[in-house]
């Protein structure tokens, strides 16, 4: 019997036995495979001779391994250049959509402004009746460029922007007989009621070009409905620091005070900045106020706190838009839109305007109008600049042969506040008049360093990048950087506090082994651009640009797309490294004890 069985199981392996009681004998898991191996292959051979017959040409399928290496093979070669303008594109439209510069509420209800804020100004009837190639050819003389819809005529003069006698008669007692090229064509634009990117370089009237329609605004509005206590206000102006931030505040009241003198109705403003007692300012909202002018940390205090509203607020304007987004100030200003209870006119302007914050900054404008008066980024070309190789521990001794070149005032920029004070003190010592700023300083000693400067008390002013933004020191003839900035844009802005409103100044900038190679190269470019002198230790500088004008001339964007330096591509930014690596390191603050309930180490 039990040969017999043998001879059976032998017989047939390939089936597993099973008794009349359902006992299914047990086959090896090696064994299985080897059977399951053999079936497949039998398969295979079939399919094969089918396809061989051409009967199974219908049922073999090619893989998708197969399919994808066919496609590639069709799609056309793209060129080096080619696949590097679209990995750019794509680097650039990532940033910009990253977050749109709405409020969370209209973000969750969906809310979009299709149609530009109206206004009661019109033009004169010749400015109204010009033809599109007449105001081509005034924006081509005065080097405007412009982007956008329905773009309002270009104005000569203050007169036909018909702003009232006492403005003008102001306009002409501080020397501004005409308006400046970002004046021409800014001031239609938001008279008009545009939505507005401003691009000039510093020292070219941007303020007026916000302040003096702002007025105009606040002025209609309290005409036609009177402002009561604790309303308003119908204008908010932001600004990155508190220097700037007074410095247009001094603006809105000297225009506003000349009205009423004349009989107008008083516009009240108020700054709304830290360092200064809430009280004071809280006196003049319970009266209603007009116009403030505001750094994103107090306004949003005081929003928050209900202290103020933005019901019934209009315009806005950010100024030194680039620098309040790189600061951080991002959550801040979508926090404050959440205020606005209805369509706003909104405005950007700064000196340095990378596409990346164009891009950005148009997801909350309604069909905006950009106007650039050159290059966004670019520096001034009133000013002279001479880049010098000094040693680290040469360059305090030689900063007093720097101060014998021109005149005072002038004004010494630093990165960190350490140097700040060191450099305060040795020129102190050494008999030199000088007072100094930083963001460490209390706001009593920040507001008396820049007054004392610019009532001439003082000839030096020594200063982080706090005084480099939008500050007007109208007579300032020598900057003189004693540390490169770590990004080019700066450095645009700080060499911007001296040919102004026309004037020639001079721009003197140590560097040495310290800097990176990058700034440097960003340096070389913009003198090359600005036709000034290069020097040997900058000439010398391997380029990496020359290898990719090809790849400029495609995208449209000369140099960085993120920080407007020359001297790279958006792909070697350190910029965008520096905060991609910050953000990085945000998310892994809880790991290392701080953000948590165990508070800030």
């Amino acid at each position: 019997m039990a040969e017999e069985a043998g001879a059976r199981r032998e017989e047939a392996p390939e089936e597993t036995i099973e008794d009349d009681d359902g006992y299914v004998e047990y086959v090896p898991v090696k064994k299985r495979r080897l059977l399951e191996q053999q079936k497949l292959l039998q398969r295979k051979g079939q399919n094969s001779s089918l396809v061989e017959d051409g009967r199974g040409a219908a049922e073999s399928k090619p893989s998708l391994l197969v399919k994808a290496s066919q496609l590639k093979k069709d799609q056309p070669e793209i060129s080096a250049t080619e696949q590097l303008v679209r990995q750019e594109k794509d680097m650039i439209d990532r940033l910009s959509e990253r977050k749109t510069l709405m409020s969370v509420r209209e973000l969750a209800k969906g809310i979009t402004y299709t149609n530009p804020m109206q206004t009661d100004w019109r033009p004169p009837s010749h400015v109204r009746h010009m033809s599109e190639a007449e105001c081509d050819e005034i924006r081509k003389q005065w080097h405007i460029l412009v982007e956008g819809e329905e773009i309002p005529p270009p104005i000569k003069n203050f007169k036909d922007m018909r702003f009232p006698d006492p403005i003008l008669r102001k306009l002409k007692e501080k020397s501004i007989t005409r308006p400046t090229p970002i004046q021409v064509q800014g001031l239609p634009v938001i008279l008009s009621g545009r939505d507005m990117i401003g691009i000039a370089f510093t020292g070219s009237g941007k303020t007026l070009v916000f302040v003096l329609p702002l007025i105009m605004l606040a002025l209609q509005e309290e005409q036609s409905s009177s402002l009561g206590g604790g309303e308003g206000p119908f204008g908010l102006v932001v600004c990155p620091s508190r220097e700037l931030a007074r410095q247009t505040f001094d603006v809105v009241q000297e225009f506003t005070n000349v009205l009423r003198e004349k009989n107008y109705p008083e516009l009240r403003s108020m700054l709304c900045i830290g360092g200064i007692d809430m009280r004071s300012q809280l006196e003049v909202v319970k009266k209603g106020v007009h116009i403030v002018v505001a750094t994103p940390g107090r306004l949003k205090d005081m929003l928050a706190k209900k202290k103020m509203n933005l019901d019934r607020c209009k315009y806005l304007t950010l100024d030194e838009a680039d620098r309040l987004i790189d600061l951080g100030f991002e959550e801040d200003i979508r926090e404050v839109f959440d205020h606005f209870k209805a369509q706003r006119q909104t405005l950007l302007f700064s000196a340095t305007m990378p596409k990346k914050i164009q891009n950005f900054a148009k997801s909350a404008l309604v069909k905006p109008v950009v106007v650039n008066v050159g290059r966004a980024g670019a520096a001034n070309l009133d000013v002279i600049q001479e880049v010098e190789y000094v040693k680290q521990e040469a360059k305090i001794v030689y900063l007093l042969e720097c101060l014998q070149k021109t005149p005072p005032p002038v004004l010494i920029f630093c990165e960190n506040k350490s140097d700040v004070d060191d450099i305060h003190e040795y020129l102190l010592v050494k008999g030199v008049g000088a007072v100094a700023i930083h963001g460490g300083k209390d706001q009593e000693e920040r507001e008396y360093a820049i007054a004392s400067f610019k009532q001439g008390k003082k000839d030096v002013l020594v200063a982080t990048d706090i005084a480099s933004k939008g500050l007007d020191f109208p007579d300032i003839q020598h900057v003189i950087n004693y540390d490169m900035p770590a990004e080019i844009e700066n450095y645009v802005h700080r060499i911007g506090r001296t040919g102004r409103c026309g004037k020639t100044g001079i721009a003197t900038s140590f560097i040495n082994k310290n800097q990176s190679e990058t700034i440097l190269l960003d340096l070389k470019h913009l003198l090359k651009e600005a036709r000034q002198r290069i020097p040997p230790v900058l000439a010398t500088l391997d380029d990496p640009m020359d290898n990719v004008e090809e790849v400029a001339r495609a995208s449209g964007v000369k140099g960085c797309a993120y920080c407007g330096g020359l001297g790279h591509r958006i792909g070697e930014c350190p910029k965008l490294e520096h905060q991609k690596s910050q953000a990085i390191a945000g998310t892994r603050r809880d790991y290392f004890g701080s953000g948590g309930y165990g508070g800030e180490i």
